[in-house]
């Protein structure tokens, strides 16, 4: 048996309990190895780079040649009051009464407390406020997640006078709270993007069964992804945002798929095909078509595994391993569920006509003759228009918020704006300026005082501290806090400015080399190599896409347009991000949109968003291009009629893809829904995106672009004739494209205008 998308679907239709079975079996090992707590152990909120950027390199020398080891997590207990001050009998029996439960507990969750009262403590300037600096023992994440939950409870187990308030802050308690939000968020986005799909499915298919099997199918796909990273993070770990990520994008994709095979094989019904067979030619289209557009998908996120950082791999990964469930639940699991409901998927029709319309007339051969009685107008109102709202993005400025991003009501963001306004802005995490040379020398001595004297000097930071070497003097750290938010634009420009301008100041000519890392300095390396990776991330994917679509459509002239048209796509999803979200930009009207939507406006845009943006809107804009260009290049195959059959692709189509489109907005936009601002950003750029490429880019510029070009869209050059014949139609255009009147064909509802 030849293995190709017709016959998958002819095994799966003819054996579907071994099918149904093999799913089960994914399905529970999926279950079992995320209920065993491997996906949770899998998450981290850390970020690291694969290659060694400079902070990478400064950090590695002080974990070897100073600490012995990793640095140890520090979490902070907050103290403040309204009534009373430091210096109140009060406000000293609470914190001694906080520090000695902490104390308490055992020697494997933390190694010391300090406070104000043993002199290891801060207090504000007002005396309102104390810090108790919690020196965690382990340092591995998924331990100090556990452990920062019975540091809270510790903490919480002193009662607080009145006019007292106790907040926890630090890196495990973040990321605590970070996977309480995303968790709550799931929820929300799952909610609202399966009832508007469901509401979509039931007007577009007419029937209730037909209606709930692509959200059957993409809960399969999800569940296997699931368990697939869980199987992946023995080895990698996975930003907490894939959790989002597999959802978001399992729900997409696995419903779209799975409508365009379920509205082609009632399609081939109406054509008066039994059932097996049926289910069989819609795996030689529909299913085909599906194939190649999951690869368009993958392959635009393959892009991401070459920048050498793991938010990006992570992150692509979880929606790879989801794409590709999706394809095999819709190739496999989908023929077999077809095979057992048959005629049955109709059942509990919500319209008389479901499943059957006449093609011919409608909005969508109505629009699309329109558009090509006048494509040049056509071509430039609807250009200029995604142009005009891509204009934003040359403004647009990106960096990281880290926690100030959170909502307001937790607990974590509270204490770091209590932080920020009374405490050293970068207390936490100075810049670490590592000097690595002979530390007691005059010349090293001599550089490392200019340096604090010229940093002194800069408002943008505090007191330089104290100088700490290593037990050999060949090595020495001298920690640099900053006097704001150390994710702010101010905190960035100095670190730049210590790298650039104040460290070759101070040590040139001086045999010792110098080192700037900490986590402003790690996020300014991220930044570099997101846009150092940018071009070459944008000519991989672009560059393997045009060699796939002109191996599928045998054309080097519709490849070429569907780039310029997702591009198209991608640079207004830029722009629409940018207005509605980073402060400053968007006119007057958008940021009262934004505040009505509870979007958060933002200093920087989130430094992945751009380019993680790009892989999933440039796979997800393909697919709609793939499935349309199929039905365009069927009919031109059989009529040679260029414009007919881009009315004909556009007719036959036009409902299935908005139907498909409305459905991936509302998922995306479930997801925009949410409390965090990165996903916030996330979900309302490929909101709008997939809203405008099914809505201007496929009904406007689609068809004027291919009334203008004529035949010329079909042209191949004489020397790319040896090209592999891989059409997505497969060889059932021939068949399925008879020579009928356009008014008499049927299809499904789906298909409608």
């Amino acid at each position: 048996m030849r293995l190709n998308p017709e016959s998958i679907a002819r095994a799966s239709s003819r054996h579907p309990w071994r099918t149904f079975g093999a799913w089960l079996v994914i399905l529970v090992g999926s279950f079992t190895l995320v209920s065993a707590g491997l996906f949770n152990d899998a998450l981290t909120n850390g970020i690291d780079f694969t290659n060694n950027p400079e902070s990478k390199e400064a950090a590695q020398l002080v974990e070897d040649r100073l600490r012995g080891g990793p640095e140890p997590d520090t979490e902070l207990v907050l103290v403040t009051s309204e009534t009373a001050t430091v210096d109140d009998p009060a406000f000293a029996e609470y914190v001694g009464a906080i520090q000695a439960e902490v104390d308490a507990l055992d020697d494997s969750v933390v190694t010391h407390v300090g406070s104000y009262l043993t002199e290891d403590g801060e207090v504000s300037e007002d005396g309102d406020s104390a810090l108790l600096p919690v020196l965690m023992t382990h340092t591995d994440e998924d331990v100090l997640s556990d452990d920062a939950v019975l540091l809270d409870e510790a903490v919480r187990s002193v009662e607080a006078p009145e006019g007292f308030e106790t907040y926890l802050v630090g890196p495990a308690t973040v990321f605590n709270e970070f996977q309480e939000v995303i968790e709550e968020d799931i929820v929300k986005g799952e909610t609202i993007g399966v009832v508007v799909a469901l509401v979509v499915l039931l007007v577009v298919l007419g029937a209730v069964v037909a209606g709930i099997v692509p959200i059957l199918l993409a809960a399969f796909a999800i569940g296997t992804a699931m368990g697939l990273t869980a199987l992946a993070g023995l080895v990698f770990d996975f930003s907490f945002f894939v959790q989002n990520m597999i959802t978001m994008i399992g729900l997409a994709v696995g419903i779209d798929y799975s409508l365009f095979i379920i509205a082609r094989y009632r399609e081939e019904r109406l054509h008066g095909r039994e059932k097996l067979e049926a289910i069989a030619h819609a795996g030689g289209t529909a299913s085909r078509a599906v194939f190649f557009s999951g690869m368009t998908v993958v392959i635009a996120l393959l892009g991401l595994l070459i920048v050498p950082t793991t938010i990006f791999g992570a992150l692509a990964a979880g929606a790879i391993f989801v794409v590709i469930g999706a394809v095999a639940a819709a190739m496999t699991l989908l023929p077999a569920l077809l095979a057992v409901l048959g005629d049955k998927v109709n059942t509990l029709r919500v319209r008389r006509n479901a499943g059957r319309v006449e093609a011919g007339t409608g909005f969508w051969d109505w629009a699309s003759r329109g558009v090509m009685r006048r494509p040049v107008l056509s071509l430039l109102a609807a250009g200029g228009l995604m142009v005009v709202l891509a204009l934003p993005y040359f403004s647009i400025h990106t960096g990281t918020s880290g926690v100030s991003t959170l909502p307001d009501d937790i607990e974590a963001k509270q204490a770091f704006v209590l932080l920020e306004d009374n405490f050293a802005g970068g207390l936490t995490d100075p810049a670490q300026v590592v000097i690595d040379g002979d530390i007691a020398s005059p010349e090293v001595q001599a550089a490392i005082a200019e340096l604090e004297s010229t940093v002194g000097a800069d408002d943008r930071f505090g007191p330089p501290g104290e100088l700490l070497p290593n037990e050999a003097g060949d090595l020495a750290l001298l920690p640099i806090p900053f006097s704001g938010d150390i994710y702010e634009d101010a905190s960035i420009a100095g670190l730049r400015d210590l790298r650039d301008e104040y460290v070759p100041q101070a040590f040139t000519g001086v045999d010792a080399e110098v080192l700037v890392g900490g986590e402003t300095a790690f996020n300014v390396d991220f930044f570099d190599l997101a846009d150092t990776y940018t071009p070459i991330v944008f000519a991989f994917v672009l560059g393997l896409s045009f060699l796939l679509l002109t191996v599928v459509f045998r054309s080097i002239v519709l490849p070429v347009k569907a780039i310029i048209l997702n591009l198209l796509s991608v640079g207004a999803a830029y722009g629409l991000v940018v207005a509605f979200f980073q402060q400053g930009v968007g006119p007057g009207f958008v940021k009262d949109i934004a505040d009505a939507l509870n979007f958060q406006q933002v200093e920087s845009i989130e430094a992945w968003i751009p380019l993680f943006l790009f892989a999933i809107l440039f796979g997800l804009s393909m697919d709609y291009h793939v499935f349309l260009l199929t039905r365009i290049r069927e009919r031109f195959d059989f009529t040679g009629d260029n414009a007919g059959s881009v009315a004909y692709g556009l007719r036959s189509t036009g409902g299935l893809i908005t139907g498909c489109a409305l459905i991936m907005v509302a998922v995306f936009a479930g997801f925009a829904a949410g409390r965090l601002a990165p996903m916030q950003q996330l979900g309302f750029g490929l909101a709008v995106a997939v809203f405008l490429d099914a809505t201007i880019v496929r009904s406007i510029l689609v068809p004027s672009s291919m009334k203008l070009l004529g035949n010329l869209n079909w042209y191949l050059p004489k020397w790319l004739e040896w090209l592999p014949q891989l059409r997505v139609e497969g060889h059932e255009a021939e068949q399925v494209a008879e020579p009928v009147e356009p008014e008499r064909e049927p299809v499904t509802v789906g298909e409608a205008r």
